[in-house]
C-alpha cells in the first residue's frame, strides 16, 4: 500500500545566529580562491588541494562536529552545512579531506576505538587526513550487499582477499573504510557484512591503480586486496552490522548541498555570459533551473535538520540524491542549448567553454556517486510500501 506519510520533508530554515558564520566564510573563501580559475572551481568537490583543505583546518571549518576532546570542535550539523554549503557554491577544492569530513571523522567519533579516535580525529580536524570508500566492486554492480572481498579471522587479525573499484583517491588516500564480507555461510546475504578501518600506508598486500576518466584524471581506482592482513581492531564497529552501519553512513553522503551544487559554478557562469542578451525562453529556461536548485536546497536542509534532530531520512535523503543528479546532470546540455559557444578543453577558448567541457566530461559519472538512480529508486519503492 502505497505511503506518503513516510515522505515528508519537514520546512526547515537556518538559526539567525549562522548568519555571521556565512560571511566569515565567505570573506575567507573571497581572498582564498580569487587566482583559483573558474575551470579549476567547475571540479567541485572533486577538486584537490591539501593546502586549501589545511587552511579550512587552521578555520576550523573541517571536523567541525567531531567531539573537542579528540581535536574537533564540537559545533553543530548545521553550522558545517553553512561551511559546506558555501565553498561548495565558491567551487572551493574540498576532495583531498571530503570524505574525511562527511562521513568517516563521525562514523570513527561513533564507532571506533579509544586509540583510532586519538589518533586520526584530530587529523581529521586538521584537513590532513584524506580518506577513500571501499564499497564497490567489479561484478557487483549496483548491488552492494552481495560484495565478495572477504575478511577471513586469522590469529593476528584479518586476513583480506578480494578487489573494490570507483575507490576515489584510493591511491593518496592515508585510511580507507571498507564494506567486506566476514561470514559467507549467512542465509541472508545482508547478514556476515562487516566494516573496517583499513590503514593504506601501513598495511602490505593493497595495491591501487588508477582509472582514467573522461577528462584524463586518475582519481577512480581499482583497489586489489591480497594477502592484506589487518591488525584486530581494523573491524569498525561490530562484526556482521556492516550493512546497517554503511546504510546510516549513506544517508550523510547521499543528501547533502554537494546533490545540486557540483555544477554551480556552470550556472553562475552561463548567467554571466547571457546577462542582458537572454531571449526570453532562454530566461525561463534558466528560471526554470533556478528553481530547482531552490527546490533541492530546501529538501537538503529538511534532511539537515533531521539529521540534526536525532532522525532517519535514509528514503528522503535518497529522494534528494535521485533529483539532485538529474538537476546536475540536465545543466551541461542546457548551457550548451543557450550558448552559441563549443565547450573547449583546458587550455583553449573562454572560462565559460572550459567550464562546460570539463563538465560535459564529468557529469556522466554523477549518477555513480552514493548509489545509482536503479538502487535508489528500489530504495524509495520500498520506502513508501510499493515494493
Amino acid at each position: 500500500m502505497l505511503n506518503l506519510n513516510s515522505l515528508r520533508f519537514p520546512r526547515f530554515e537556518f538559526p539567525a545566529d549562522l548568519a555571521p558564520l556565512r560571511a566569515e566564510v565567505r570573506e575567507f573563501l573571497a581572498q582564498e580562491l580569487e587566482h583559483y580559475s573558474p575551470l579549476v572551481r567547475s571540479y567541485s568537490w572533486d577538486g584537490i588541494d591539501p593546502e586549501f583543505s589545511r587552511k579550512l583546518g587552521a578555520r576550523g571549518w573541517v571536523g567541525m562536529t567531531l567531539p573537542k576532546e579528540y581535536g574537533g570542535h564540537g559545533r553543530s550539523a548545521l553550522e558545517r552545512y553553512v561551511v559546506v554549503e558555501e565553498v561548495l557554491a565558491a567551487g572551493a577544492p574540498v576532495g583531498y579531506h571530503w570524505v574525511a569530513d562527511r562521513q568517516s571523522g563521525p562514523m570513527i567519533a561513533r564507532l571506533g576505538t579509544e586509540a583510532q579516535k586519538q589518533t586520526i580525529l584530530p587529523a581529521i580536524a586538521r584537513g590532513e587526513a584524506c580518506f577513500a570508500i571501499g564499497m564497490s566492486e567489479p561484478n557487483s554492480g549496483s548491488d552492494l550487499a552481495s560484495v565478495k572481498t572477504r575478511a577471513e579471522r586469522v590469529a593476528d587479525g584479518w586476513l583480506v582477499n578480494g578487489t573494490k573499484i570507483w575507490t576515489t583517491l584510493a591511491h593518496r588516500a592515508n585510511y580507507m573504510i571498507a564494506l567486506l564480507r566476514t561470514d559467507s555461510s549467512s542465509d541472508s546475504k545482508h547478514r556476515g557484512l562487516s566494516q573496517f578501518l583499513i590503514d593504506l600506508r601501513a598495511v602490505k598486500g593493497i595495491s591501487p591503480r588508477p582509472i582514467r576518466d573522461l577528462t584524463g584524471r586518475g582519481h577512480f581506482n581499482e583497489v586489489s586486496f591480497v594477502d592484506a592482513l589487518l591488525p584486530p581492531d581494523a573491524l569498525l564497529g561490530n562484526e556482521g552490522e556492516g550493512w546497517k552501519q554503511v546504510m546510516a553512513e549513506l544517508a550523510f553522503e547521499r543528501s547533502g548541498p554537494e546533490r545540486y551544487l557540483s555544477c554551480f559554478v556552470l550556472l553562475t557562469q552561463l548567467i554571466d555570459v547571457l546577462k542582458g542578451r537572454a531571449s526570453a525562453t532562454a530566461l525561463a529556461k534558466i528560471g526554470a533551473e533556478v528553481a530547482w536548485a531552490a527546490s533541492l536546497r530546501n529538501m537538503s536542509l529538511s534532511v539537515a535538520g533531521m539529521l540534526n534532530a536525532g532522525l532517519d531520512p535514509s528514503l528522503q535523503a535518497s529522494v534528494v540524491k535521485d533529483l539532485g543528479c538529474h538537476f546536475e546532470q540536465r545543466l551541461p546540455g542546457l548551457a550548451q542549448e543557450l550558448v552559441a559557444l563549443e565547450p573547449a578543453l583546458a587550455g583553449s577558448g573562454v572560462d565559460y567553454q572550459q567550464v562546460l567541457g570539463n563538465l560535459i566530461q564529468l557529469a556522466p559519472s554523477f549518477s555513480l556517486r552514493g548509489g545509482t538512480l536503479e538502487i535508489l529508486r528500489g530504495i524509495i519503492a520500498r520506502g513508501l510500501g510499493v515494493r
